[in-house]
């Protein structure tokens, strides 16, 4: 998405609250905070701003007290507003903070919780009858203090419009380049991902970490077969064929998508097909055909069908909204 230079940035503001993890709050000033001169655009595109109860604040295990930031009255000035997690979870957090994110929701900012976060967001109310997350070593407890509201135990980040809960503290990076994603396109979530050195978009959910009680067979690792079919996106690929570039049975195949990525090598590939006729658009790529070949979703019918679905945009309308090229229509 271009920004023009009239155009202020999105401001976040982060609510620091006593024993809040550092790691997250890092992780949402890195997303949010930090200038990025490779995107060449006339100015940021977010704004962040650290925000708590109380002038000074004891971060998780007495790490580090912060310090110089503002009140919760700064949380009024957001469009996005972030709640990191805390080990001491199963504590109320003060009617303060519950009041000011309570407010933030009504008057329509976005809410995103990281890791145990989605606490806060159910103690204030704002998650029964909604789907949601936390992290997986705390999801009883979760169940037990808020059994209205329905967690998603597998997933690494649940989007529910307005409200958006990541599993953990590493997944609090994968529902960030989300929101860059879902805000700004795929092109520009890609710079950002590449600059954190971390994946635009992981595969499978959060019962790849869980622990087990008994040890599982190691398969070998899908890596190798994935890089070669992302580069590979506009040939016919079918499951046979990558089933013997692993040297593996189909029915083999399957079992190993689904224990290291928790999906199909066929919704796989369609997934990674779709990010790629995005990318195309972004860039400029007018011809529907052009696009639909390229990315290997086949025809342009395929085309329209797959992005609807993936993002609830039409070929046209994600251009006018992501491309570079301004808002011209896509043709066939």
């Amino acid at each position: 998405m271009s920004q023009g230079s009239s155009q202020r940035p999105h401001r976040v503001a982060v609510i620091v609250d006593e024993g809040t993890n550092p790691f997250e709050v890092g992780v949402a000033t890195e997303l949010f905070g930090l200038p990025r001169p490779e995107l060449r655009l006339p100015g940021p595109l977010y704004e962040v701003t650290l925000c708590a109860p109380v002038p000074e604040i004891r971060m998780n295990h007495g790490f580090f007290t912060l310090t110089g930031v503002r009140g919760l009255d700064a949380v009024a000035e957001a469009d996005t507003v972030v709640v990191p997690g805390r080990p001491d979870n199963v504590v109320p957090r003060g009617p303060d903070v519950l009041d000011t994110i309570r407010r933030a929701h009504a008057r329509g900012a976005r809410i995103v919780s990281f890791c145990t976060g989605t606490f806060a967001l159910a103690e204030a109310g704002l998650l029964d009858g909604r789907r949601a997350a936390t992290h997986w070593r705390w999801a009883d407890a979760f169940r037990h203090l808020h059994p209205k509201v329905l967690l998603e135990p597998d997933v690494l980040f649940v989007d529910e419009g307005g409200l958006l809960t990541a599993a953990g503290s590493a997944a609090a990076l994968d529902l960030g380049l989300y929101i860059w994603r879902r805000d700004h396109g795929a092109e520009i979530a890609n710079h950002v991902s590449r600059r954190l050195v971390f994946a635009a978009h992981r595969d499978g959910g959060q019962r790849q970490f869980v622990e087990r009680p008994v040890p599982q067979v190691r398969d070998e690792s899908l890596a190798p077969l994935l890089a070669w079919a992302q580069e590979r996106l506009g040939e016919p690929l079918t499951v046979a064929e990558l089933a013997a570039r692993a040297r593996v049975s189909p029915a083999t195949l399957h079992r190993r998508f689904r224990a290291q990525l928790g999906t199909t090598p066929l919704a796989w590939l369609t997934s990674e097909r779709v990010t790629l006729a995005c990318r195309l658009i972004e860039r400029g790529e007018e011809r529907l055909d052009v696009v639909a070949a390229r990315s290997g979703l086949g025809s342009a019918a395929n085309l329209r069908a797959r992005l609807r679905q993936a993002t609830g945009l039409s070929p046209s309308a994600y251009r006018r909204r992501f491309g570079s090229g301004g808002g011209e229509a896509l043709v066939s």
